[in-house]
């Protein structure tokens, strides 16, 4: 029977473990993205990496770096790809905004010429186009924040591939659940984590890829590169595309292109919008039998928790709720229900 002494004395190292563990928490917050992103590659990549070095005996170091460098080619080439594209049209914005001003101001013309109503003067078009273009610049300085989390993410998912059965196994043993329930909750986190890290990317490209043939037929110039950004944006529920192709059919619009902006803003609205539901409805419920209202919710919550990578661990989280209830009365439901007959 612990004595009064035992009891404070735990009391006391549960308080001084969970004090550390805040202030921990607290410092390494900035690098949340990076151990995130690390958990998410090793649930993708464990079964292969288990098969090649229990089954097939390769030795756990070099596979392991084998495995880093597999994931830095399919990280770095789509990134590469993307800045080689994007960034010479970034340069030409941040260097000569005048374009972005003179699209403005013309549809500023044509709104008053066809409603008789002035919606903005010259000097508030001319402030309005210089708070975009320093926009793009604090875009740009979070590259270090960025590199930093590549860092820790690869040198964590390391350690997590070497170490991989004993870490397993040490949380097993602390989580406080029955066997069955932490293997449900072992294979609930792997079945999201494969939805959302493959299914996600997967949406976004087919939408971009949409998305990119409705700018093509509507005249839009660099119809790839709006595309291809079209696509990244499609990452963020409900508004993220809107964001790219909203101001396209504007430009077009204020360009005198009527009834190409008209075109565009309907293919955008039915088809591209569409494009995005159907993908997640179909084939999110079939890679993970993932809810849509968890996906949205989930990838709502998790962008302000922990930004990119809350992409995959919102929608987590958000079924972890629903999933730790079941677990609550598999764990004591019935133990309560034979006390209440006893």
């Amino acid at each position: 029977m612990p004595t009064f002494n035992d009891r404070l004395r735990q009391i006391i190292l549960l308080a001084l473990i969970i004090l550390i563990g805040i202030l921990l928490f607290r410092e390494m917050y900035a690098f949340l993205p990076g151990l995130l992103g690390a958990v998410t590659l090793y649930i993708l990549s464990r079964a292969s990496y288990f098969q090649l070095t229990m089954v097939r005996k390769w030795k756990k170091g070099p596979t392991a770096l084998l495995f880093i460098f597999a994931f830095l080619l399919l990280i770095a080439i789509p990134i590469g790809f993307v800045v080689m594209m994007i960034s010479p049209k970034i340069n030409q914005i941040v260097h000569n905004p005048e374009p972005i001003v003179q699209v403005l101001k013309d549809l500023s013309h044509r709104i008053e010429d066809a409603s008789g109503v002035k919606i903005a003067t010259p000097e508030n078009i001319t402030e309005f186009s210089k708070k975009i273009t320093s926009i793009v610049p604090s875009l740009l300085n979070s590259t270090a924040s960025i590199l930093t989390n590549i860092i820790m993410l690869f040198f964590l998912f390391y350690y997590l591939l070497y170490n991989g059965r004993d870490i397993e196994k040490s949380l097993g043993r602390m989580i406080p659940l029955k066997p069955k329930n932490i293997n449900q909750l072992a294979s609930e986190t792997k079945m999201m984590i494969r939805a959302n890290a493959l299914g996600i990317p997967l949406i976004s490209m087919i939408q971009g890829v949409f998305a990119a043939i409705g700018y093509w037929i509507f005249g839009v110039s660099d119809w790839g590169m709006w595309g291809v950004i079209t696509g990244i944006f499609a990452f963020f529920p409900v508004v993220g595309t809107m964001i790219i192709w909203v101001p396209l059919v504007i430009s077009l619009y204020a360009t005198g292109a009527l009834w190409p902006s008209v075109g565009l803003g309907l293919y955008s609205l039915l088809v591209t919008g569409n494009v995005d539901y159907l993908a997640r409805m179909s084939l999110m419920k079939r890679m993970g039998d993932v809810h849509p209202v968890v996906t949205v919710l989930g990838v709502i919550v998790g962008l302000g928790l922990f930004g990119f990578m809350g992409l995959v661990f919102g929608p987590l989280l958000f079924s972890y709720f629903i999933i730790l209830v079941k677990i609550y009365f598999n764990e004591f439901g019935d133990e309560e229900e034979e006390a209440a007959l006893t």
